[in-house]
């Protein structure tokens, strides 16, 4: 079973304005509203190319229900935590001003609270995946993916961590099946810029040999790269498409080749699926169907 963790679910508002005025009453031209955190996004898109997940995390106040509402209504399965105080955050997104966010804080996640989630990963068992991904509540430590990875060291569990910089590299020495850093995130842990495929091999071998296993780079419009644990690398320029939504297509890239590897235990076949699944999303209003990932599979 794949399992995915989203300390902080949200709701995504996503919201157009027909010329947007600073300072003055603006009326929406269209509104959409759907549930979102780097996990349950991964959840989704497995669900969309046939693959079952669980849900993890923690959730509170009436947003929270509908979080777990829209969850299931997906079909996906959730075993969010329920907390008793605060409320689950909503993430406002304009789509008239490209880029602008005003993203809430989340609630507070107690000691008590905390360790019933960890309570749920001691019954991970070996050939169970485990997603990691996105930012954390400031009421949990910095070390909170670290601590979780110690804890299942000897379970033998596939841990797939989607974050960035000390989040990331603390995380290392437990030896993640996979990690994905973009360009800019593996760029700033070492100090460097990285702009082209062929500068991303050096950087991530680095990482290896720090302790991750599979290291899987995204370039948004420069394509991919992949360092495989057998030694094997791989790359791909940016499938041809029109960009309409990029929100999601790194965490689409992460369920596509856990998808793909799931599915025959190939490499190569992973990271296709990955680039595939990423590009879809980014082609598309939502996120990927499995239609839409088979065809740009075809082109690769």
């Amino acid at each position: 079973m794949i399992y995915t963790v989203t300390f902080n679910p949200c709701l995504d508002y996503i919201v157009g304005v027909e010329d947007f005025q600073l300072g003055m009453t603006n009326r929406t031209c269209s509104e959409q509203m759907f549930a979102g955190g780097k996990g349950i996004n991964v959840s989704i898109v497995l669900k969309n190319l046939g693959i079952e997940s669980t849900a993890l995390g923690f959730i509170a106040g009436f947003t929270g229900e509908e979080i777990r509402r829209k969850v299931e209504k997906m079909g996906i399965t959730s075993e969010f935590i329920q907390l008793e105080n605060g409320f689950s955050r909503i993430n406002i997104k304009l789509k008239s001003i490209d880029g602008t966010e005003i993203n809430g804080t989340g609630p507070s996640i107690g000691s008590e609270e905390l360790e019933r989630l960890l309570k749920k990963l001691d019954t991970l068992k070996k050939g169970d995946v485990l997603i990691l991904a996105g930012s954390i509540p400031t009421s949990l430590p910095d070390s909170i993916y670290s601590d979780i990875m110690e804890r299942l060291e000897e379970k033998e569990v596939m841990i797939v961590v989607d974050a960035t910089k000390d989040l990331l590299v603390n995380v290392l020495k437990y030896h993640p099946f996979l990690i994905k850093p973009n360009n800019h995130e593996l760029g700033d842990i070492f100090g460097v810029e990285i702009r082209e495929r062929d500068q991303v091999a050096p950087y991530a071998k680095k990482l290896q040999e720090m302790g991750a296993r599979n290291v899987l780079v995204s370039m948004a419009g420069k394509g991919a790269v992949l360092l495989a644990e057998d030694g094997s690398v791989y790359e791909s320029p940016a499938p041809k498409g029109k960009l309409i939504n990029a929100v999601g297509a790194g965490d689409s890239m992460v369920a596509g080749f856990t998808a793909g590897y799931m599915q025959k235990g190939s490499y190569e076949h992973a990271f296709k699926m990955g680039v595939s699944t990423g590009s879809a999303s980014a082609f598309s209003e939502n996120f990927a169907t499995k239609e839409e990932v088979e065809a740009i599979y075809k082109t690769l």
